[in-house]
């Protein structure tokens, strides 16, 4: 069985992540979404917040499911008895950092190869940063992401306000 993680943020899932699932789906048995924390950034939403959302989006792909992690990624893919990583890349420096993180992993665990999927050219500008900055200053972001993380956006952003007035 061949079986692909996908890892990431996912602070939220974007129209790009999903584009790339879509690609890389009919190449594998199974792809794990694996959510992570990352450590350089302040998330909006809490990583179980991000597998709802992420399980909302990818329900019509079948071999996909989710899960979060935190830890050494090698490790994760061990557990899972995986041996591909998927990246999508938008640019140059996404290729510079992820190869340089290929050749990291590749050390630490010989048998894992990452596969590189570009963007789609009408995703390639989107990130989830982006994405945050533009809703949390009242963007509409509806062209970015998919309808259930707009809504999730909606909430989690009221949500914040009315906090922060209390």
């Amino acid at each position: 069985m061949k079986i692909a993680v996908y890892p990431g943020s996912f602070d939220p899932i974007t129209n790009g992540h999903v584009d790339i699932l879509e690609r890389t789906s009919p190449l594998f048995d199974k792809i794990i979404i694996a959510v992570i924390q990352n450590v350089y950034k302040q998330g909006l939403f809490t990583p179980e917040e991000r597998a709802k959302l992420i399980k909302e989006t990818t329900g019509h792909l079948k071999n996909v499911e989710v899960d979060c992690f935190s830890g050494l990624l090698v490790n994760y893919l061990q557990e899972k008895q995986a041996s591909i990583i998927i990246r999508g890349m938008r640019s140059m420096t996404d290729f510079e950092y992820e190869s340089h993180m290929s050749m990291i992993n590749k050390q630490l665990l010989p048998e894992v190869n990452t596969i590189f999927i570009m963007a789609d050219i009408k995703h390639i500008i989107v990130s989830s940063s982006g994405v945050k900055e533009a809703a949390m200053l009242g963007g509409d972001v509806s062209s970015m992401v998919p309808e259930a993380v707009v809504i999730g956006l909606k909430r989690k952003l009221e949500q914040l306000t009315s906090g922060k007035q209390n």
